[in-house]
């Protein structure tokens, strides 16, 4: 089976096209956009593991490797299209128009962290695995209802395959041919257990046979490529052809949040030596420079700009006051359950009556 699912790529790890004909349709203009809003996004990563390790945000889960799978799949997006992200996906959602501050809200505690700017179709990211499938299938139907040409994209790991709202959420959109683009990001890892320790499918786009669904496998490493196969399957969505199931295989370097410890189950090493070779950012460094378009002034120049929009968040994110505990129980239910009543008594007799 994994010989029907070839893995397609446009520019390999030594930054060499594969397909010139496609390649005519990428500017260099473009390249080296998606080279900034990679580099943007793993500066910010790395901010914001060292602000977990000083105490200054909470519990921070960690993307850096993925990069090239999300900003490739963002910039597919046109605008108005929707974009569900897991808690993980904040490369896509920075590139579709979430800013630095929100997300270092979210993970300060405070409820604007989950909220997009005016006008940005990003729902709040899932932490529930695979719930935001159904979610995005529901949207994209409600867009076609509407007679718009709306997509929604979705995103998920190679665990969510194995809960069953990834199998209601295909399914959904099989059967009503919603306009949604199911993007897994494979990184070879359900938290701790392997991908051939979840599931007997050699591939995850496989999957999508069942449902009668377009599917492929792409290297989520290939910013490029990823950029195309998402742009092909958001054209197919737009113009009523149905949903497409792709699987972005793909790396992540660090362990699965701040409180994880990937050396239990694997072997670290493998993350240096892919740093060295299938790096995101560094294929397209190497295309750059083959191109003669690689100059080091431009990425310095991109780096304090970047650097300051960091600094500047920060600021902005330590500004606000710390997050009121009674904000767990608001927008859960209208009237709150007796199991949520008592928490909240229970709260307020510790403050002394005082929701703080």
């Amino acid at each position: 089976m994994i010989n029907d699912f070839p893995m397609q790529q446009l520019i390999d790890q030594d930054g060499n096209v594969l397909d010139h004909e496609r390649m005519q349709e990428i500017s260099i203009e473009k390249v080296k956009d998606m080279y900034y809003f990679m580099h943007r996004a793993r500066l910010l990563d790395k901010k914001c593991v060292n602000l977990q390790r000083q105490g200054r945000i909470g519990t921070y889960v960690q993307y850096e490797g993925q990069e090239g799978a999300q900003v490739g799949s963002a910039l597919a997006l046109e605008e108005g299209d929707w974009m569900f992200p897991t808690y993980r996906d904040h490369a896509a959602t920075l590139t579709y128009g979430q800013t630095m501050k929100n997300l270092l809200l979210n993970w300060r505690g405070r409820i604007e962290g989950g909220i997009a700017p005016e006008g940005i179709h990003i729902f709040p990211p899932a932490v529930p695995i695979a719930s935001q499938l159904p979610q995005a299938a529901g949207a994209a139907l409600a867009e076609k209802k509407k007679g718009t040409d709306r997509v929604s994209l979705v995103y998920f790991g190679d665990g969510a395959t194995s809960e069953g709202d990834f199998h209601e959420g295909l399914n959904f959109a099989s059967v009503f041919q919603t306009p949604t683009v199911f993007f897994n990001q494979n990184n070879g890892y359900a938290i701790s257990v392997p991908v051939e320790k979840q599931m007997n499918s050699e591939t995850i786009a496989q999957k999508g046979l069942g449902y009668d669904m377009n599917c492929l496998r792409i290297d989520g490493n290939d910013v490029i490529g990823v950029y195309c196969a998402v742009k092909d399957a958001v054209h197919k969505a737009r113009s009523g052809a149905g949903p497409t199931l792709i699987e972005a295989v793909t790396w992540r370097y660090g362990a699965h949040t701040t409180a994880d410890d990937p050396s239990k189950y694997r072997d670290q090493s493998e993350s240096e030596v892919r740093r060295q070779t299938t790096d995101p950012l560094l294929r397209v460094e190497k295309y750059l420079k083959a191109q003669d378009a690689w100059q080091e002034q431009w990425k310095q120049e991109i780096e304090a700009q970047i650097e300051s929009e960091i600094e500047t968040a920060l600021e902005e994110m330590e500004s606000y006051p710390e997050p009121e505990m009674n904000q767990l129980f608001d927008y859960v239910f209208e009237t709150p359950t007796w199991t949520i009543q008592q928490q909240i008594d229970e709260h307020l007799a510790v403050k002394g009556g005082k929701t703080s």
